[in-house]
């Protein structure tokens, strides 16, 4: 092992689709050679990512860098050669002809604080800019078409409250941020 060798996070180019089964190998090699004091985490890039399906609100896990694994590691040579050979890895990311480059510090502040914790299992709630007093279109539920006015917006719940005109009445209407987007 070499001495200057330290904790550190690396990018590892992986076959496309094949993220989660690299992460897994490199887990069970991390348990079957020991390797606990030199293999501290293996994440997946991905954040929760709501959407409105037939009418219901579906969070599915969505990777933000398809291809790659982050890995935080000790580099030495011999633990390069053993994650390189893993089924599935392409190399890890680095300059020409210098090998892996770790991520820098800016990096992977910009990185973790993007997904908050690269693979939390918090669902992540949308984060969308509404205001009060806007005029959006309701474009899924029983009045999807209508226009109306935000009157309240309640981020804890990721729902807000729209005026809508119905029948020439002005009907509050309490909606999820999922089922509404804004009018151009």
């Amino acid at each position: 092992m070499s001495e200057s060798a330290e904790k550190k996070w690396y990018v590892l180019q992986t076959y496309s689709g094949h993220e989660n089964k690299v992460k897994t190998n490199i887990e069970k090699m991390v348990q079957q050679q020991k390797l606990e004091d030199q293999i501290f985490s293996v994440k997946i890039p991905s954040m929760d990512v709501a959407e409105m399906k037939n009418g219901k609100k579906k969070v599915t896990k969505k990777k933000l860098m398809p291809g790659y694994v982050l890995v935080e590691m000790n580099m030495t040579d011999d633990l390069r050669f053993k994650i390189q050979n893993l089924p599935s890895v392409s190399t890890f990311v680095g300059g020409k002809g210098k090998g892996p480059e770790p991520l820098s510090l800016d990096e992977i502040k910009n990185l973790f604080s993007d997904v908050g914790d690269v693979e939390s299992e918090e669902v992540s709630r949308p984060r969308f800019l509404f205001k009060v007093g806007e005029t959006l279109k309701i474009i899924d539920g029983p009045f999807a078409n209508f226009s109306g006015l935000v009157d309240e917006i309640f981020p804890d719940k990721g729902r807000l409250r729209v005026r809508v005109e119905i029948f020439g009445r002005s009907t509050p209407v309490e909606l999820d941020y999922l089922q509404v987007k804004s009018e151009p």
